[in-house]
């Protein structure tokens, strides 16, 4: 454990997966569970991260409001409107806050709508293998949002995987297209190995833990390694081997064209997603 560098007050409004993943988180890497609130319509939710993780509770959201300095709005973009209704009505202190939101899609400008101009918001795209801490998190804040702000947010997603700040609303669609949409591209193919194990003998057990363990390992590699992923790649590939057979085959399928076929499809659709709300 280590010993935070900024201790606030931070409440979830939502206790779904992502937000109990970055409490887990928090609370494994020394952050005081007494300083962390979470609230939610039902009760059993509530139950198992206060039993887990030793932090207060609430059914009520102006409750968890006026105890916190910091509120991360995490609850589906459709009921984004509702909720931070009924916080300016019955919350006024909100506008107070600093107000970070991991709903995908919404803009800044929707929260100044929702919450009053003066709100200070940061948006927060994490992707799910935040859940298991080695997440991405790609992080945007508006003007108000001060140095002290931009630094305890990044203290808070450090503990679930790698933090980035982002320069622009633009890049966050960016963002959730790569690294959002990413771990489903990368199941995707290895589901595809799996698949080509089997074809050629192999029982679906041992298929699986071969791809997902030559997953890890290379993941490690480009994680442990200065070099470009091209040389990595070319590292594992001898000339007129078996390798460079198949790699062979993955180009001429245009598998760099497919991919950014991919990100730019999905971007589109964050795009099309942020004007639904």
């Amino acid at each position: 454990m280590t010993t935070p560098q900024d201790i606030r007050t931070i409440g979830f409004i939502g206790a779904g997966n992502m937000p109990r993943s970055i409490i887990g988180g928090m609370v494994r890497g020394g952050y005081p569970a007494d300083r962390i609130w979470a609230s939610n319509p039902s009760t059993p939710k509530l139950e198992q991260l206060e039993n887990d993780f030793g932090i207060h509770t609430t059914q009520d959201n102006h409750a968890l409001v006026a105890a916190c300095d910091v509120i991360i709005l995490s609850v589906k973009p459709q009921l984004m409107k509702e909720v931070c209704a009924d916080l300016k009505t019955n919350s006024p202190a909100i506008s107070d806050k600093l107000v970070a939101s991991i709903a995908a899609g919404l803009r800044f400008a929707k929260y100044y709508d929702y919450l009053g101009e003066n709100t200070r918001v940061v948006r927060i795209m994490p992707n799910t293998p935040s859940l298991v801490g080695e997440g991405v998190s790609g992080l945007c804040a508006d003007r108000k949002v001060t140095t002290a702000d931009r630094d305890f947010i990044s203290q808070v997603f450090d503990y679930v995987g790698l933090s980035i700040w982002l320069e622009n609303e633009d890049e966050v669609d960016v963002l959730g297209a790569v690294a959002g949409s990413g771990p489903a591209y990368f199941f995707e193919f290895m589901h595809g190995l799996q698949q080509a194990a089997e074809a050629l003998g192999f029982d679906p057990e041992r298929a699986r833990a071969m791809v997902q363990q030559t997953a890890l390992g290379a993941a490690k590699m480009a994680t442990d390694s200065d070099l470009s992923l091209i040389d990595l790649r070319k590292q594992v590939t001898s000339k007129g081997g078996s390798t460079a057979k198949g790699i062979e085959e993955y180009q001429s399928a245009a598998l760099d064209a497919i991919s950014d076929r991919a990100v730019r499809a999905a971007v589109a659709r964050n795009q099309e997603m942020a004007k639904l709300f």
